[in-house]
Order: C-alpha cells, then structure tokens, then sequence
C-alpha cells in the first residue's frame, strides 16, 4: 500500500531516527574488503545474483542483516535480494517512477532518490509500505541522483539537473538549493566529522555544503573537464571523486587542502561508480575494460578484475565487511565480490 508523507509517518519516523541515528553513523562508513589483487580476472571472488529481467539494477545497498536493496530503475520499483536463497522481492512505487539511488537509513528504511516521481521514497522494512517526499512544485524534473545522511538524521541529496537539498525525516520539511554553474550535480557524501560534499559531472568539480546557509563551495581538482561523477569519503576525512571524463580517481585532502590524482590502468579507462571500504582501499568500476578496479592509496597500486559478463555497466558500489556490491544495470544481476577469496588467489 502506498502512503503519502503526512503528519503520521513522520512522526514514526522521527521516533525510530532518534533512535538509530547515532548507531547508524558509527558503521556507515563499514565497507567492504581486506584485499590484495591481482591483476588477471578473480572469477572464483565473484557471485552472481540475476534480478527480474528488464529491472536494469542502478544502485544498491547491502543490509547489516544480509539482505540487499537495488533499484529496479526500468520497472519503477525498488527490490530486495536475500543472498542466501537468491530469491528477490518487488515493492513498486507507483505510476511513473524511475528510481535511481537508494541507501539505508538510521532508521533501517531504504530511502530512494526517484527522478520519475521527483520525490524522495521511503520503504519501510518490515511492512515494505511506500512514502513519498515530493520536492517543492517549484523544482520540477530535478532528476534526482544520490543521497546521503548527516550526523543529524536528515538526508541530502543531488539533483543532475542543478540542485542538491536537504529532507528533515521528522518534520518532512524540504530544502532545495541552486547548484553551482547549473546541470551536473551528482554524486554526495558525508564524511566522519560530518562535512558534505557533492560531485558535478558537468560542471567537473568537488563542492562542499554548508549545512546551515546551504550554501556550496566550489572545489576545483588539478584535471579541467574532469567529469567528477561519484564521491566517497575515507577513515581520515579525505574526499574521493571518480573522473569520468578524465578516466582518474582523484583525492582531495580538507586538511591540507590539497589534491592529488591518479590515471587507470588501460588505454582509455572511464571511472564511474566509487567506493572506499572500512581500510581506506578504494574500488571503482571502470567501464571501457568492464572491471573493477582496486587502487591501495598506501602503495598506489591498481589492480584490475575482470567482470563476469560483458557490457555490465556498472554504476554504482557499496559495501559491508568483506563484501563489495556492484549493481550490473546492463545485465540485470547484481555481484558480490569477496575479499577472502581474492586474498587467496593473490597469493
């Protein structure tokens, strides 16, 4: 049954945040692998698990307890995997949905950017009921991207057609803000102090969120028209951004304020999805070899593994202990990749 945000659901919401909140930040930055690799293809690390065709995966979001959310981009639906029977479920959002990014939340929720209902959705985990946050009848078409929690409880999110904003859980009030230099706004992270920060694929730069004004500071990286696409933060605060355009992973430092970049390995790498795991390793999907690659910041090494299947098009990551999640929007399966098992076969 499909529930529009009202008085009633924010205010259960509000109870389970308060809650959770602060539990939830001490293991969202929990990733996924230990791991050495090499740099031939690692098939026995990978397991495959097929989605109701046509759903055409885009994001996922690996549970505590096991499960595992995705977007079913294609079918204006949200699905859940559970690994261990391989078996899925369907929870549709409603007529014109097109949802892109979903993460968990304090609350256990998934909590979904959908550009086709330009809303921010809940999907409670229990009874999988939908609630929608529409954004401000001024901001139509925002097409949303990604989002993310702050150490406050309140979720923040990208818009690639020039906006970020900022959703209040308990009170369901809404923010939304003009991104710099227009379209482009795309990934978002948070880092362990609790700093924002986005990347814009368009305007190719780094920016930092003021949480109060809401105001955004531009960070320029080293590479013009880089095509910064996703963000993740590490351990120690430093911001890393995929550059699509540019085919590096890039690393800004707030404390020195410094930069510093790094080339793919291949001919004409593209990096899309990032992800750094809970020992700072950081994994992005590259897709001109179709791979995911490892980069070690500590010894500046790459390793490269070759995917499953061709055309994966992999667009977003995410991880738990030892597991790193991929989302295979190009052909309806999502992939685990074990730490344990590529440790053994880089030996």
């Amino acid at each position: 049954m499909v529930h529009i945000a009202n008085t009633a659901v924010s205010a259960t919401v509000k109870g389970i945040f308060a809650a959770r909140v602060s539990r939830y930040f001490a293991s969202v930055l929990v990733g996924a692998m230990l791991a050495t690799g090499s740099a031939r293809a690692q098939a026995p690390s990978f397991d495959s698990f097929a989605v109701p065709s046509g759903s055409a995966p885009h994001d996922v979001a690996p549970e505590p307890d096991g499960t595992v959310w995705y977007t079913a981009q294609a079918q204006g639906a949200v699905g859940r995997l559970d690994p261990r029977s391989g078996k899925t479920e369907r929870v549709p959002l409603g007529n014109g949905s097109a949802p892109h990014g979903v993460i968990i939340g304090p609350d256990g929720a998934a909590w979904i950017t959908d550009g086709g209902l330009n809303a921010i959705v809940r999907v409670d985990p229990k009874t999988l009921a939908v609630a929608r946050f529409p954004l401000p009848k001024d901001r139509p078409s925002a097409n949303l991207n990604t989002a993310v929690f702050d150490k406050q409880g309140h979720l923040w999110f990208t818009g690639q057609s020039g906006i970020y904003g900022e959703l209040d859980p308990e009170s369901g009030s809404m923010r939304v803000f003009n991104a710099p230099r227009g379209p482009g706004a795309y990934g978002i992270c948070v880092t362990p102090d609790g700093s924002l920060y986005f990347a814009s694929l368009a305007g190719s730069y780094l920016g930092r969120i003021d949480p109060v004004s809401g105001k955004a500071q531009v960070i320029e990286p080293p590479t013009p028209e880089q095509g910064a696409r996703r963000v993740w933060s590490d351990s120690r605060g430093r911001v890393w951004i995929s550059e699509w355009n540019a085919g590096k992973v890039g690393v800004f430092d707030p404390a020195t304020h410094r930069w510093r970049e790094w080339k793919l390995p291949g001919a004409d790498p593209h990096a899309y999805a990032i992800f750094v795991d809970d020992k700072d390793i950081v994994w992005l999907s590259e897709w001109s070899a179709n791979a995911l690659v490892r980069f070690d910041p500590r010894t500046e090494r790459f390793d490269t593994f070759a995917l499953p299947r061709p055309h994966a098009n992999v667009r977003q990551m995410m991880g738990r202990p030892a597991e790193v999640w991929l989302s295979e929007s190009g052909t309806d399966h999502l992939l685990r990749y074990r730490s344990g098992a590529a440790m053994v076969d880089s030996k």
